[in-house]
């Protein structure tokens, strides 16, 4: 074989995508500027690991006064800016559900070479549209079945039934987030995870996170 048919193997996609609720109430006690910050920091953390076994995807659905593919799913290291998220209207997260199904079975954004997907749902509300078909098709769909699913409910008005319900990790069915500190630390647990994940030599390992709302930043609790 010479120099020329030589094909370097290219790394697997991880894909990590976020439904993030923008709704109005989002815009109080910090919320909505902690989570853009959290999820910045997320990014360029992501952007600086090395691709040898995995190449990390970030995509980030918004719900609120609409229904957005605010970051269509790309590779953290070719993510030139983050657009900051904005808080206004409701909770359209069935919208958003019947997004995410359409983008995890999309085989040319993820293809079956892929890593099991990473998929976080945070809400600080309940949903202000219809919920039932859109949840029960991503649920069932293959790939979200696949799929690691963490929910993060923010504050005390969450729909926590709906959340432990999304989340598939029987070990924490649900995390939550008092507050904005709450918000950054669990998305530093969640970075230092899927990180650690993809250097792994099996990077379809489930993640797996252990954080306590209230936590130091250098008191996280990670299991990697």
């Amino acid at each position: 074989m010479g120099i020329g048919d030589f094909v370097a193997k290219s790394a697997r996609p991880l894909p990590v995508i976020v439904l993030a609720d923008t709704s109005g109430s989002m815009s109080v006690d910090g919320k909505i500027e902690a989570l853009n910050s959290a999820l910045k920091d997320m990014i360029d953390s992501f952007a600086q690991e090395g691709r040898m076994n995995a190449e990390i995807k970030v995509g980030l659905i918004t719900f609120g006064e609409v229904v957005a593919n605010h970051l269509p799913l790309s590779s953290a290291h070719k993510i030139e800016s983050f657009q900051p998220l904005e808080a206004t209207g409701l909770t359209p997260m069935g919208k958003a559900f019947e997004m995410a199904t359409a983008l995890l079975e999309d085989k040319e954004l993820i293809p079956s070479r892929a890593y099991r997907p990473v998929l976080i749902l945070i809400s600080d509300g309940h949903p202000t549209d219809d919920i039932s078909a859109p949840f029960n098709e991503l649920l069932t769909s293959e790939r979200a079945h696949k799929a690691t699913r963490l929910a993060l409910a923010i504050g005390s008005d969450a729909d926590e039934s709906l959340l432990r319900d999304f989340s598939n990790d029987p070990e924490a069915p649900l995390f939550h987030a008092n507050d904005a500190h709450d918000i950054r630390n669990f998305f530093k647990a969640v970075t230092m995870s899927v990180c650690a994940r993809s250097r792994s030599t099996r990077p379809s390992e489930p993640v797996k996170i252990e954080y306590q709302p209230g936590a130091d930043d250098d008191l996280l609790d990670l299991d990697f």
